[in-house]
């Protein structure tokens, strides 16, 4: 008889870097000559944000904010190892890396064997040194579940859900990092040793209109006024709710231990244009934080397409998969923290259901 544990969990990238880099994404942002310069001044800031930029532009802060997310990771952790999964699915998204102009699926399965992972190829991109002091080319082994990945995929496409599957890595790129960052994380202190589950990896088109267009990243201001070649839609809202109803469905009739696993963080401030890229977007994350509280999985399946965008939570579709799920198996929130920040670029959510 399966078993279920549900996780969600952040696979913030900094987070594998120096403190001393944390707030570079509002630095950098912070040079854009198009953004009004009243908005730039960190006078005119919210207080928290203030507070959090201080007199060393967020090193501090960064510190703080580690600390809140190292807590989190560790409780899922020994959640997981208490639960002892045969595999690990997890949805996170695919940022312009496995997927680009030649295809962008919706949703994909991806069924690899085990997977040799760089881990910190992201970091080495923007030149920042990560958090462990490890040489950048260090690797890691991803183990994989072909078999159990196809069978999922299977039973997903009988049930009506269109789901891509995937049995090879893009060659010349860098493995998806939402799922190369959920391993580290998970396994913060061994990075670069064994991670005893294998993962299943399910890639979601968050970025939609702006996969393309915005090649997974940011966007100057001037290039989004000019009139943006924007993308069709990544899936809907309550599509990924659906996608996560299936998967609940195919993992229950199996007879596997099973950690369903949502990694992404929540609003990103680089998404987040009607605030000039300075902020995430704590008012639409706080209405869904308290929803998943509450255990409201209607305001979730009201949210639309527009909505997440327009607030900048792109790759919270990874975690409408998980309340899918959640919803499906009636499992119930045990724990969860809402990490908040102004200059970290992201809100950060954590959750546990049993």
């Amino acid at each position: 008889m399966a078993e279920v544990l549900g996780l969600g969990i952040t696979h913030y990238p900094m987070l594998a870097g120096a403190d001393t880099h944390m707030a570079n994404l509002l630095k950098s942002t912070l040079k854009d000559p198009d953004i009004p310069a009243d908005r730039k001044d960190v006078r005119n800031w919210p207080e928290l944000a203030q507070r959090e930029w201080g007199d060393d532009q967020g090193v501090a802060a960064a510190a703080a904010h580690r600390a809140r997310l190292l807590s989190g990771l560790t409780r899922c952790r020994e959640a997981l190892d208490e639960f002892r999964p045969d595999v690990v699915v997890v949805w996170g998204d695919d940022q312009y890396e496995n997927f680009r102009e030649e295809v962008i699926p919706s949703f994909c399965v991806l069924a690899y064997d085990d997977t040799e992972v760089e881990a910190f190829a992201v970091l080495d991109m923007i030149k920042v040194p990560n958090a462990w002091g490890l040489p950048k080319d260090t690797t890691y082994r991803m183990r994989g579940l072909p078999a159990f990945a196809k069978q999922l995929a299977t039973d997903v496409l009988t049930s009506g859900v269109d789901v891509a599957y995937s049995y090879e890595q893009r060659k010349g790129v860098h493995f998806p990092h939402a799922f190369a960052n959920t391993q580290i994380f998970l396994d913060y202190e061994h990075v670069g040793k064994e991670f005893p589950y294998p993962i299943v990896p399910i890639a979601v088109n968050c970025y939609g209109e702006h996969v393309i267009a915005r090649q997974g990243g940011m966007a100057k201001f001037a290039d989004i006024e000019a009139g943006e070649q924007l993308d069709p839609p990544g899936p809907s809202p309550v599509r990924c709710f659906e996608l996560g109803r299936a998967v609940a469905r195919s993992v229950a009739a199996g007879d596997k231990r099973v950690a369903l696993v949502a990694s992404a963080s929540w609003s990103h401030a680089f998404l987040n244009d009607k605030d000039w890229h300075l902020r995430p977007d704590s008012d639409a994350d706080i209405r869904l934080y308290d929803a998943l509280v509450a255990g409201d999985y209607d305001t979730w399946q009201k949210v639309t397409t527009r909505e997440v965008v327009d607030a900048g939570q792109h790759e919270m579709l990874n975690w409408f998969c998980l309340l899918g799920a959640m919803s499906e198996l009636g499992l119930e929130l045990q724990w969860s923290d809402f990490v908040q920040t102004e200059i970290l670029n992201s809100n950060k959510v954590f959750a546990l259901y049993q």
